[in-house]
């Protein structure tokens, strides 16, 4: 079945995945759902991916993290820009998420970068989602 969104696919499955408490997701491979797996990584969302088979059957295994007491570590995950409306800011107007306590990504010149790296390099993008 083809995906007319697959950023919107890539974060329900998490948001569904979460919900039924599962250890791991499988997403169709691409190299932009990666660097945002990667992201998600860094900024303790998961606890890891890796990456399974080759060409078409590729797939992103993405080990989710839960707290102690079994509270998931993603919170939501808001989709901004859209294949019918595109979301573009400034370096200047990048939005915030909760204050700083959320992530926002974007899609830049220099790849997908977090709203704080993206305003550390003074450049602006296509916000693709919230992290929170």
């Amino acid at each position: 079945m083809a995906v007319t969104d697959p950023i919107a696919d890539f974060l329900t499955r998490i948001r569904n995945a979460q919900m039924a408490k599962h250890d791991t997701v499988e997403i169709p491979h691409s190299k932009m759902k990666r660097e945002m797996a990667r992201i998600l990584k860094e900024e303790g969302y998961i606890t890891d991916f890796s990456e399974k088979g080759a060409g078409a059957e590729a797939r992103l295994i993405i080990e989710l993290k839960y707290g102690s007491d079994g509270q998931r570590a993603i919170r939501g995950l808001r989709r901004i820009s859209r294949p019918g409306r595109r979301t573009y800011r400034k370096q200047q107007t990048i939005p915030r998420v909760l204050d700083g306590l959320g992530v926002a990504i974007l899609s830049t010149s220099q790849g997908i970068l977090t709203d704080h790296a993206a305003r550390r390099q003074g450049i602006g993008g296509e916000v693709l989602c919230f992290v929170y």
